[in-house]
């Protein structure tokens, strides 16, 4: 499928060690010719981390995508009205925005975004990246895999032997996934070899 002139909603949560990652499948979208509309979870837009400062993230996609990321839960909530957007993928998503996710939670811009784009029946992309994937956050992925309308990027364990719990997907999949989920599909297999 083209994804030529598609409105492509990426929203970024705090998982900032792989958001290199992601601003790499972002430039990968637009060279397909995706509209990408940008969306920033509180803790992504304002904390700095050894990955990066917040400011220099948010510049970086308004620069790429040339659009203003969307920053507040009043500016994600038109989203839906104004069904503007063919896709939303979370890329990262937290185990904790997942945990909203999953007990309809709406308290970020990222969750309000979610929340406004799938009750217009379009797909909505996870990207997990999460430290207790296989631990409380299980039962999350669990309910939100058997929720209509959300795909999931293919994940496997990052760190089997140092961190047994965490998730991560393969963000390399992002592109691939998105084609799917915009034609009602899941990509095959979900659950991947350690990444």
């Amino acid at each position: 499928m083209s994804l030529y002139g598609k409105n492509i909603g990426i929203a970024l949560t705090g998982s900032f060690c792989t958001f290199d990652k992601v601003f790499k499948e972002v430039e990968n979208l637009i060279d397909e010719n995706a509209n990408i509309y940008p969306i920033f979870s509180n803790n992504s837009q304002k904390i700095n981390s050894r990955f990066g400062n917040a400011a220099d993230f948010l510049n970086k996609m308004k620069y790429m995508t040339g659009n203003d990321p969307i920053t507040t839960i009043e500016d994600a909530e038109p989203i839906g009205p104004k069904k503007y957007l063919d896709v939303l993928a979370i890329v990262p998503c937290t185990g904790n925005t997942l945990a909203k996710l999953a007990n309809g939670i709406t308290d970020t811009p990222v969750l309000m975004a979610a929340k406004a784009h799938l009750r217009n029946g379009k797909p909505l992309v996870i990207s997990i990246s999460t430290n207790d994937g296989l631990s409380m956050n299980l039962k999350n992925i669990g309910l939100v895999l058997n929720t209509k309308n959300i795909y999931f990027v293919p994940f496997g364990q990052d760190s089997p032997k140092g961190k047994p719990n965490s998730l991560v997907a393969h963000t390399n999949l992002l592109k691939e996934t998105i084609e799917y989920a915009l034609e009602g599909e899941q990509i095959q297999p979900v659950i991947v070899s350690p990444y």
